[in-house]
C-alpha cells in the first residue's frame, strides 16, 4: 500500500519544489530584474492548496467523536491538519469522512457532505502553499516562491497565489460546476488587481500539474480581448492535461480489496472512496491516446476510447460513468489552445507508465507495468499532444516546448537544474515583446 501511495504522489502530480539557490548573483538579479518584472500568479498542483471546514447541525458523523469536538465551532483546518492529527490520531476517520464529496442530483453538481462547509485558505497569496506536514512542506511551491523572490519577486506585490479545492475539477461548459465557477471569478479579480498594482502590466500565470487544468480551462472561458489585455504568458510545468494511464491503476485499486489509508494524505492520494470529482479528469484522453491499449487482459483490452467499459469492469456504477461522460470527457474532446503566449516545460527520460497488464482480469491485484518515456507521471505522448494541439494551432500567438532530461514530475521543481530552467523561462517571458 505504501508503494502504491508513493506512485499516487507521482501521478497526482503533487510533489513539487525543493531547493533552488542562486548564489552570489541573487542580490544583483534582484536589483536588475525588479523594475521590469510582470506579476506572477502561481497555481499549484493537486493537494497543494489548504482549506478550512466547519460543521453545522445536519452533519451526521461516522462516529460520535467526529461531531462532538467540532460541532458548533468556527472554522478549523480540514486539509491538511497534520499537527492536530499528530496530537490526536483518532480524528483520522473524521477528517476522511469530512473530505468526501457527494453528488447533488437536484443541482447536478458535486458538493460537500451535508453539514460540512469548506473554504480555501489565503486565496491571492502563496501562504496556502506552506504546510506543517514534513511530506508536504517541501512539495507544494514554498521553495518556488523563494526562488522567485531571489530574482526580485515579492509576495503580495508582484507575486500571488491562486489555490483551489482540488477535490473538484473543471467541468464541461453548460454543466453545473459551482466550485470551478467560483475559482474563475476569484482568479479574474486577482489577475486584474495584480495588473493594476503593477502599472497595468499583464500577468504571467505559472502552473504545476493539475493546476494547469484549472488555468487552461480558465483561459479558454475568458473573453479573448480580456486574455490579450491581462495575460502576458502562460507557463505550464508538467501539465497533466490529457490524463495519464497510471490513473487507470488508481481507479482499479479502489475496488475495495485494499485496506483503508492510514494517513490523511494517503486517503487523498488513493481516492479510495471515489468521491472526488477530480479523479475523472486524470483519466487518459482519447484525443491524446486514441485506441492504443492501455490496460491489457486475456479477455479484453481497454483504451482511452473505451474508457466507460473499463470503468464498468472496475466496478463503477452507470451513474458514475454518466458523470464521466458528461462532465470530464467533453473537456478532453474539445481540447484547444489558450490563445495566449505559452511555454510548456516537461521532464523526460524517466520510466513512465504507458500500459498495465492484468492478464487474469483481476483488478484487485498489482498489475505488470509497461513503461515508456516521460517524467514518471506524465507521458511523452502527452507532451507531444500539447505540441500538436497547441503549437500547431495557427491562432496560437506563441508556443514553446522545453524538455528537461532525466527530470521527474516532482523534480521539475525540486531539482536545482530544473528549477533554474523554470525561473529562466519565467524571466524570458518577462522580456518577451510579442
Amino acid at each position: 500500500m505504501e508503494a502504491k501511495q508513493h506512485g499516487m504522489g507521482i501521478i497526482m502530480t503533487l510533489l513539487l519544489l525543493a531547493t533552488l539557490f542562486f548564489s552570489g548573483a541573487r542580490a544583483a538579479a534582484h536589483d536588475q530584474a525588479t523594475p521590469v518584472l510582470h506579476p506572477v500568479i502561481l497555481v499549484p498542483g493537486y493537494s497543494c492548496s489548504q482549506f478550512d471546514a466547519r460543521l453545522i447541525g445536519e452533519y451526521e458523523p461516522p462516529t460520535p467523536a467526529c461531531g462532538v469536538p467540532k460541532q458548533g465551532r468556527e472554522w478549523f483546518r480540514l486539509w491538511e491538519n497534520y499537527t492536530e492529527l499528530q496530537e490526536n490520531p483518532t480524528l483520522l476517520p473524521c477528517y476522511q469522512d469530512q473530505l468526501r464529496l457527494v453528488y447533488d442530483h437536484a443541482a447536478g453538481d458535486y458538493c460537500n457532505v451535508p453539514g460540512v462547509e469548506t473554504r480555501v485558505v489565503s486565496f491571492g497569496t502563496t501562504r496556502s502553499f506552506v504546510f506543517d506536514d514534513p511530506v508536504q512542506k517541501n512539495v507544494c511551491m514554498a521553495r518556488l516562491v523563494e526562488a522567485l523572490e531571489g530574482v526580485g519577486y515579492k509576495e503580495g506585490s508582484n507575486l500571488f497565489g491562486a489555490p483551489y479545492d482540488f477535490r473538484y475539477a473543471p467541468a464541461a461548459p453548460n454543466v453545473a460546476a459551482r466550485a470551478f465557477a467560483g475559482f474563475r471569478s476569484r482568479l479574474t479579480r486577482l489577475i486584474e488587481r495584480a495588473s493594476e498594482m503593477n502599472g497595468k502590466k499583464p500577468v504571467i500565470i505559472v502552473t504545476h500539474s493539475f493546476g494547469g487544468d484549472y488555468a487552461m480551462e480558465f483561459l479558454n472561458r475568458s473573453p479573448l480581448p480580456w486574455r490579450r489585455s491581462y495575460v502576458k504568458h502562460f507557463v505550464m510545468l508538467c501539465g497533466v492535461i490529457g490524463g495519464t494511464p497510471l490513473m487507470m491503476e488508481v481507479v482499479a485499486s479502489t475496488m475495495g480489496s485494499s485496506p483503508a489509508p492510514t494517513t490523511l494524505l494517503g486517503s487523498v492520494l488513493s481516492l479510495g472512496n471515489r468521491s472526488f470529482e477530480s479523479m475523472y479528469n486524470f483519466l487518459p484522453s482519447p484525443v491524446v491516446y486514441g485506441d492504443t491499449p492501455l490496460v491489457i487482459t486475456r479477455a479484453k483490452n481497454y483504451s482511452a476510447e473505451n474508457m466507460p467499459e473499463f470503468l464498468t469492469a472496475v466496478g463503477f456504477s452507470g451513474e458514475e460513468i454518466a458523470r464521466y461522460r458528461t462532465r470530464a470527457l467533453p473537456l478532453t474532446l474539445n481540447f484547444r489552445a489558450p490563445l495566449v503566449p505559452m511555454t510548456c516545460i516537461n521532464g523526460i527520460g524517466v520510466p513512465t507508465t504507458y500500459g498495465l497488464v492484468y492478464w487474469d482480469g483481476n483488478f484487485t491485484e498489482k498489475p505488470q507495468v509497461v513503461n515508456g518515456d516521460g517524467d514518471g507521471g506524465v507521458t511523452l505522448e502527452n507532451v507531444l499532444a500539447m505540441k500538436r494541439l497547441v503549437g500547431g494551432d495557427p491562432a496560437q500567438p506563441y508556443f514553446k516546448s522545453v524538455l528537461v532530461p532525466n527530470t521527474t514530475h516532482s523534480g521539475m521543481i525540486s531539482d536545482d537544474s530544473a528549477l533554474r530552467v523554470v525561473v529562466n523561462e519565467i524571466l524570458k517571458a518577462n522580456q518577451a515583446t510579442s
